[in-house]
Order: structure tokens, then C-alpha cells, then sequence
């Protein structure tokens, strides 16, 4: 398993260890699973894909339904191969290492509630609806888990805590598998971030978000790839193109730091990677 920030250069390491072992690389990233974000995402090149097996990549639509309980399922039915799991979700890592809990699917109508309110009230008022218990275990500025525990308590009658008190083993114990967080320097990380990202819109990036455009809905979970909110701002002509890309690499700097904070916090027990 490798874990990292984004532009860390995962996937290069993974593609190495899988060429040398003749494993599976197998995606652990949330927004790579969209088939709309390729460039945007850094998903693997055609190239990569066609010179080694890769999993859980660009598989899914973009309004496909799809939860870290979705991707363990698909994992799961890759383990009786070699893999290389890689990606910077570290919640994902978390559920494949130390369990998840095995709460029952949201309805459609009450996520399309939820959608509707995040987007007309703020996710706030979602966030001020949740269990005290809840509140305490997630990350009180973060959106997306912010909805995720309302939806799971509006459905079920129970907060996401009580549902994560009894978690189910893991798939992978930490200690049957080579777990490795990469740990690079801020500068040299900041720096391929912001040359990664020119690098992207040199390669269609911006004709990647145009083509989401007619079905542009913010609350989505594909709208969270870095980079895309920013540049549909320029589409709309609410920014330049200028302040649009500085956005997205700030963006995309501010979330490689959350990352940095996840790994440091959850994935502790892991091996670190300095770099460079």
C-alpha cells in the first residue's frame, strides 16, 4: 500500500513495485474512479494502463452512486492477486486496514435532499443537526463528511459514531501488508504542485471540465476534484483564466496539507517515505 499527498509521485512508485512483482496497480483514490476526470485527477496515461494491469480506475460515471463501502467490496475481489494499492484518500486506506462499518445504503431521494440543502443552506446547517457524539470523531470543516453523517443518521436513526463502534475487521490487516505513507518536503511538494497543474491545462484540462459543464452539479462527488471547481468559475466567466488556475493551485496546495494532517494523525503506525 502507498499512501501520499497528491503530486507526490505515487503512482510512479506503484508502477515500479508492479512492474518489478507483477502486481495489480489498484486505485485507493476517491475522484480517479470517474471516467469525466482523467488529466484533472492525474489519473494514469493510456500508456501506463496498456503496460501494466491497473483497477479501479475511470470505471465508474459520473452520477454513478459510490462510497468507501463500494470500493472495499471492489477491492476485496481483487486480493487473491498481487497488488499495489495506491492513492491519497486516506480514508479509504483507513476503512481497508482497520474496518468499516456496515451501514445500510442512502436512499437516492433523502442524498438529493441532502445535495439540495448543502448547496441553498451551507453544509453548516447540516453540521448543526448531528449528534454531539458524531461531531467529535469528524472533521467539523470538511463538507462532504459533514453530509455523509447527516445522511447516515436521517436514514438510520443512529449517528455515524454509533455505526463506527461496531466496525467490522478489516479487509487487510496493517500488519499482513507493506504499508507506506510517502512524507515529502512542503517546498519541493508546493513547487510540483504548481508545475503539475500547468502541466494538466497543457494537456486539456479546461476541455475536460467543459465537457461536464451541462451537467455541472457543485455538490457532487465528482465536483470535489481539485482544479475543477476553479475552472468552471472561468467557463461561467466569474474569473480569469489567470485567477482561475493561481485558485486551483492553492486549492490543490491547501488539500495536499489536509492530507499531510490525515497521514500524520490516522496512518501513524505506517512506514514513512521522505522525500526528496
Amino acid at each position: 500500500m502507498i499512501a501520499g499527498p497528491t503530486a507526490s509521485g505515487k503512482s510512479a512508485m506503484a508502477m515500479e513495485i508492479a512492474a518489478r512483482d507483477g502486481r495489480i496497480i489498484v486505485n485507493a483514490d476517491a475522484l480517479q474512479v470517474y471516467s469525466c476526470w482523467r488529466v484533472l485527477t492525474a489519473r494514469p496515461s493510456i500508456a501506463d494502463e496498456t503496460a501494466l494491469e491497473h483497477a479501479l480506475y475511470g470505471h465508474l460515471s459520473y452520477n454513478a452512486p459510490y462510497s468507501v463501502g463500494h470500493w472495499l467490496r471492489e477491492v476485496a475481489r481483487l486480493l487473491d492477486r498481487p497488488v499495489v494499492i495506491v492513492g491519497g484518500t486516506g480514508l479509504n486506506f483507513s476503512a481497508l486496514t482497520g474496518g468499516l462499518a456496515d451501514i445500510p445504503l442512502i436512499p437516492p431521494e433523502l442524498r438529493a435532499e441532502a445535495d439540495r440543502r448543502r448547496l441553498n443552506e451551507g453544509f453548516v446547517s447540516l453540521r448543526n443537526e448531528l449528534d454531539s457524539a458524531t461531531l467529535a470523531q469528524i472533521d467539523p470543516r470538511n463538507p462532504a463528511r459533514i453530509q455523509r453523517a447527516w445522511e447516515v443518521l436521517r436514514a438510520t436513526g443512529r449517528g455515524l459514531a454509533q455505526w463506527q463502534a461496531e466496525t467490522a475487521p478489516p479487509l487487510v490487516p496493517l500488519a499482513e501488508a507493506e504499508a507506506l505513507v510517502l512524507q515529502p518536503n512542503v517546498d519541493w511538494l508546493n513547487n510540483r504542485i504548481d508545475r503539475r497543474f500547468d502541466a494538466m491545462m497543457a494537456q486539456g484540462a479546461l476541455d475536460e471540465v467543459a465537457a461536464v459543464q451541462p451537467f455541472w452539479t457543485p455538490a457532487s462527488a465528482y465536483a470535489r476534484a481539485i482544479g475543477a471547481p476553479e475552472l468552471m468559475r472561468y467557463l461561467e466567466g466569474r474569473m480569469t483564466l489567470n485567477e482561475a488556475v493561481y485558485a486551483a493551485k492553492i486549492a490543490s496546495r491547501q488539500y495536499a496539507k489536509r492530507q499531510r494532517t490525515w497521514f500524520r494523525s490516522r496512518m501513524n503506525k505506517w512506514k514513512t517515505v521522505t522525500l526528496p
